[in-house]
Formats: structure tokens, sequence, C-alpha cells
């Protein structure tokens, strides 16, 4: 392997993964949605039937998670993000030819193992081996600076394609950016020639850990399990606030036209949470970053439970929660080289994603539950109260027990 690139294929290899991310959350992540909207007008399923398929495939994403980030580590990245979204695009085009539940459900479950290799956990992956675990860190936070755009270009451009082609139409548009424009730019982006050297060790030293070996130490340290509890916190809250924000709003006392105001502000409220971090804290360490990010959480539930229900107020509150969930993205993508060990980034880092993933798939309907039994979103606020306030702890132990890596 050869050293480092320079400073033109740097700027080259992130913007190509940059633009390539773009798509892949474009089509795989936000354009559901909508997509469900149109079929369940057009083929009578309940939001429950439909919302159900992709909860079986975030479920599969999170079992895929460490397999992915393993393959990785052994320099397969090129081609497995490059082959995912080649099937990517297969599995949409065949779900844009589904008249079946059995079949959409089978679509929508491998199509959540394709997200799990093409959407940002793989990325960081992918420049942890290019710069190395401690280099990644400028890479990572460009590359979500990228990625906070998917919504902005593609929920307008999946919307057009749905009101001039239909959803089935839609889809194969979809289907066709990610064989052809997805699947060019990672193959194209990712060059295992230039990762950055594997540490090379004395004959008397230990051979650096890969696999399951490197998550089984990872395991032995206490701050990997701190960090387990504030992601798998962390996903439950924020999957059930995505989900649930819409009718929590409303029963808040905000209108329809107010709440569309209120969401609106988190997506660029996350790229500035971003551009703050690349601008005024590049080089902070993660354990200070991050133990000051996750505050923002708890006082912003309890800003949703109990400010006056205005649109300026509620959606100032959204700001501060949306930056702070841009913030949290790229704690994520470099704790794990920072706070538990700089051994198999994608193996560990993807050891740590799996259950989050699967949280973030069951919150959603744990979140209804509550609201069916208790018949309102108070108690729902609670629980998530109470889970930001895990999420504070679980981080702030990782943060303590870190020191000295």
């Amino acid at each position: 392997m050869t050293a480092v690139p320079d400073a033109g294929d740097t700027r080259w290899f992130i913007s190509a993964l940059g633009a390539a991310q773009i798509c892949s959350w474009g089509t795989l992540f936000y354009g559901f949605p909508l997509i469900a909207e149109a079929m369940r007008t057009d083929l009578g399923w309940s939001k429950t039937e439909l919302y159900g398929a992709a909860t079986c495939g975030m479920l599969l994403a999170g079992l895929a998670a460490y397999p992915v980030g393993a393959a990785i580590d052994r320099g397969h990245g090129r081609y497995l993000m490059a082959a995912a979204s080649v099937v990517a695009g297969l599995l949409l085009a065949a779900w844009s030819q589904v008249t079946s539940i059995v079949a959409f459900y089978a679509v929508l479950a491998v199509l959540g193992c394709m997200q799990a290799a093409t959407l940002y956990e793989p990325a960081f992956a992918v420049i942890a081996r290019r710069f190395g675990p401690l280099g990644a860190r400028k890479g990572i936070t460009a590359l979500t600076l990228w990625g906070g755009f998917a919504s902005t270009v593609f929920i307008p451009l999946i919307q057009f394609l749905i009101d001039t082609q239909g959803w089935r139409g839609a889809l194969l548009g979809m289907a066709a950016v990610n064989a052809v424009v997805c699947c060019g730019l990672y193959f194209l982006a990712i060059d295992p020639r230039k990762d950055a050297p594997i540490r090379t060790h004395h004959p008397d030293e230990a051979a650096p850990l890969a696999g399951r070996a490197a998550v089984r130490a990872a395991m032995r340290r206490s701050a990997y399990w701190g960090l387990m509890i504030a992601w798998i916190s962390y996903a439950a809250a924020f999957s059930s606030l995505t989900y649930h924000f819409y009718p929590l709003l409303l029963e808040r006392g905000l209108d329809p036209s107010g709440v569309v105001m209120v969401l609106a502000v988190i997506g660029p409220a996350q790229v500035a949470g971003r551009i703050m971090i690349r601008a005024f804290a590049s080089e902070a360490p993660v354990r200070k970053l991050g133990s000051a990010i996750v505050i923002v959480f708890p006082i912003a539930v309890i800003g949703f439970a109990y400010a006056p229900p205005q649109v300026a107020v509620i959606a100032s509150i959204a700001a501060f929660y949306g930056a702070a969930n841009g913030m949290v993205t790229i704690v994520r993508g470099i704790a794990v080289p920072e706070m538990v060990t700089r051994e198999a980034y994608g193996a560990v880092n993807g050891s740590l994603v799996a259950p989050m993933n699967i949280m973030q798939a069951l919150a959603p309907l744990a979140a209804a539950v509550i609201w069916q039994a208790s018949g309102g979103y108070d108690a729902v606020l609670a629980v998530i109260f109470i889970g930001s306030l895990t999420l504070c702890a679980g981080f702030w132990i990782a943060a303590i027990r870190s020191r000295g890596i």
C-alpha cells in the first residue's frame, strides 16, 4: 500500500463519496415515506403494513452492520459498496413491480441489508481505512456535510417523479441512480492501493487485532459499553421523535402548517451543527465534544414537552435539537478510534451500530404502543427524556473510562 493520498486525491475521494452518499441517502432512506404514501393511496395498504416492511429492513440492516464493517477492514470496501449499490438498484426496480404485500416485505428486507453497506457507517469505515483511524476525523466531518443535503435534493426530486411518472416510475428512476451513479462513484473513489499503510509491529509484539478478536478486546473496555448504552439510547430517542414529531406537535397545539415549518428547520440545523464543529472544534477531543453535545437532548425534550406551543419557540428548540443531531453523527464516526481502540475500525464500530440500528427499528413502534396505552404523548416524552438521560450517562462513563487511549 502507498502513502496517504495528496490533497487533490483527498478532495476527489471525499467529494465522490459525498456525492454518492447524497444519492444513497436520498433514494434508500428519505424516499421511503413519499413512495409509501403513494402506495397507500394506489394499493390501499395500511400505513402499518407499509412501515412494518421498513422496520424489517432496519432490523436486517442492524444484523448486517458487523460483517459489512469487518469486510471493509479487510480491504473490500470498493467492491462491497459498488456491488451493494447495484443490488439496491435491482431491488428498487423490483419494488416498482410489486403487487403483493409478501413481495414488498421481501424486497424491503433485502434492501435493508444494502443500506448497511451503502450509508454512513461503511463510508466512515472506508475513510478510516484510507487515512488511518486517527486521521479520519476531517474526512468524516466533511462527508457528513455532503450527506446533510440528501433530503434537500431528493425529497423534491422524488416527489416530482411521483407526480409526473407515478410511484412505480419514480422507483425506476431511483434504481438507475443507485445502479449507475452510486456504483460508479463508489468504485472510482475507493481505491485500496491508496489506503494508509497498516501499522507494522515488532516480531516480539502481538500482531494488530482484526475482526471478532478486535471486537472481543474492545468489549473488555468499559468505554465500549458506555458507548453501547449511549448509542442505543440515542437511537431510541431519535427514531421515536423522528417518526412521531408530526402528530406530537399537532397534539401540543400547533396547526399543520406550523408543524411543517418546525420540521423544515431540523435538516439545515443538522448541517449548521456540523459546520460549527468543522469551524470551531475540529481538533477538540471527542470525549469533551460529545460530553457537551449530549446535554442538549434532555434539554430539548423538556422544551418540546413544556414550551409554549408557538411556532417560533418550538422551531428554536428544533434548531437546537437538529444541530445536536448533526454533531452526534460526527461524534459517532470518530468515537471508536479516540475512545475505544485504533484497531479494526469497521468491525468494532459495526458491533456498536448493530444494536443501535435494531433499537432504531423498534423504538417508533414502542412509542406508538405507549401513546395508545396512555392516551397521549406526555408519557412518550417522559420515556424519551429518560432515554436522553441514559444517553448522557453512557457517554460520560465512556468519556471518563477512555482517558489514556
